[in-house]
């Protein structure tokens, strides 16, 4: 069952002199029940001003999303409910402590109190957050953070997560945690879209990629389909290879 259905998005943006910027471009694509579908590009390719429309922070300029059954446009506060969305820069309540922060979020879903104290500390012993649960979320490291923001977009325990670079900035110690809990919630069921630089990470934990180049999909597929079709085996080449990067290089320098 898919429970993400993109179809047709397009984003367009005002640009200077009365011009447009199409920052997305007739995208379509769709995930399913326990699948990771890796949204790949350059900066400026599209991908957060389309993971923004599919969460409900962005309304498409045309086309439309289906979340669990629940259209974004329509249904925005629904959607809300079926989702996790992590970025690498999401604020954290400085104030609050880690464990505070989570049972607070858990409240804000509707759990009553004690609910929420036992989902807070089932995500805290499943990250790894224990050791510093009680500390303010204002003196945690970076990887820190991120843990407490993968309980956040959790606490709810939502069948979609939206990941835009999880684990950018992250130490390989803390990159690994937030990977391996990703690959344990796509084996729970859960339809999830990762967006990443880091391209060994799609090629280890992506059943689907779609390469995003100037708001446009120019290819979609299992990595050894992309291999196939672009006679290139690391997903950087592949990638490269599909938007014609070397004539662009080329050009450049002439």
């Amino acid at each position: 069952m898919d429970l993400v259905v993109a179809d047709n998005l397009v984003k367009v943006f005002p640009a200077p002199k009365g011009r447009e910027k199409r920052a997305v471009d007739g995208l379509s694509f769709r995930v399913g029940e326990g699948k990771i579908y890796g949204l790949l590009g350059p900066n400026g390719a599209g991908k957060t001003t389309t993971l923004r429309m599919l969460s409900g922070l962005m309304a498409p300029t045309s086309g439309s999303a289906i979340l669990a059954g629940f259209n974004v446009a329509t249904e925005p506060t629904n959607v809300k409910r079926v989702i996790g969305f992590l970025t690498a820069n999401t604020g954290l309540y400085q104030r609050l402590s880690a464990r505070e922060l989570i049972v607070y979020f858990a409240r804000l879903h509707g759990m009553e109190s004690d609910h929420a104290r036992d989902r807070a500390n089932t995500l805290i012993n499943r990250l790894g957050i224990g050791e510093f649960a009680d500390l303010r979320c204002g003196a945690l490291s970076t990887g820190q953070k991120q843990r407490v923001n993968i309980a956040r977009a959790l606490v709810a325990d939502p069948p979609i997560l939206i990941m835009d670079e999880p684990t950018l900035g992250l130490d390989v110690l803390s990159g690994r945690v937030i990977l391996e809990y990703i690959k344990r919630q796509r084996d729970q069921g859960k339809a999830i879209i990762l967006s990443t630089h880091y391209l060994d990470e799609a090629e280890t934990m992506c059943d689907t990629i779609g390469l995003l180049h100037d708001g446009r999909l120019v290819a979609e597929g299992d990595l050894e389909s992309l291999r196939k079709l672009s006679g290139q085996e690391r997903l950087n080449d592949i990638f490269l290879k599909l938007i014609h990067a070397d004539e662009k290089v080329e050009a450049l320098i002439e």
